[in-house]
């Protein structure tokens, strides 16, 4: 009954285009949800992500979920999930991909999840780190641990979106750290970020885990700006 009149007052919007969500819908209505610019990555091993890193990174699998437009719905979304505190949107992408990856084409043999690191600065700042619930909600999907404090971030800097590609891809390997672990050799990391760009942090953290002996990589991000 308090439910019932808490929605009334409040009830809870999409984060898409606002408008009220129905019965069963979380997040993003139907309708959004309909019209997210999904990629066929899951289905298509040889994916312009995994051509992306191609003598970058030697990657098993790659894969993003959605695309990033300028101006577009994902654009928005993400805006909501960094920005604006909605760590919702993370979970809602976790709890999906973890389905595809269960449906595709990926042998699915992940041992750890790795999210991108924050600078402690922004995590202060920001007050969470946007992969936290999409790899969490990866980890319930998959069975897989979700490791959070592997990788560290070692400079702040400023954010990806006022940088231009040079910058983006200039001195990255500075940047990162990662935690010796010896109990880690041999394991195969599902890297995971939200958004593509340039490729540079992924490929400076892929770089990272593969200095762990015997390692393999793969990356998962929700959205590839193409």
């Amino acid at each position: 009954m308090l439910k019932s009149v808490f929605d009334l007052f409040f009830p809870k919007l999409c984060l898409s285009c606002s408008d009220v969500l129905r019965t069963g819908e979380k997040t993003l209505c139907a309708y959004c949800r309909h019209d997210l610019p999904v990629t066929d990555h899951f289905f298509n091993p040889q994916n312009e992500i995994h051509r992306k890193f191609y003598g970058r990174l030697p990657l098993e699998y790659a894969a993003s979920m959605v695309y990033f437009f300028k101006e577009g719905m994902v654009q928005r979304l993400m805006h909501q999930l960094k920005y604006r505190g909605q760590q919702q949107v993370g979970q809602y992408f976790g709890s999906w991909g973890g389905q595809l990856l269960s449906q595709g084409w990926l042998e699915n043999d992940f041992d750890y999840i790795i999210p991108v690191p924050l600078h402690k600065k922004r995590l202060r700042e920001r007050g969470y780190n946007q992969l936290t619930l999409f790899g969490q909600e990866l980890s319930k999907s998959l069975q897989i641990p979700f490791k959070e404090d592997l990788l560290h971030r070692d400079l702040y800097d400023v954010t990806q979106t006022k940088k231009n590609f040079l910058d983006r891809t200039s001195h990255k390997k500075t940047y990162f750290g990662i935690h010796q672990d010896d109990t880690l050799r041999g394991s195969h990391f599902l890297l995971i970020d939200d958004v593509i760009t340039s490729g540079s942090t992924l490929e400076s953290c892929g770089k990272l885990l593969l200095s762990i002996p015997n390692c393999r990589l793969s990356i998962l991000t929700i959205a590839y700006t193409s």
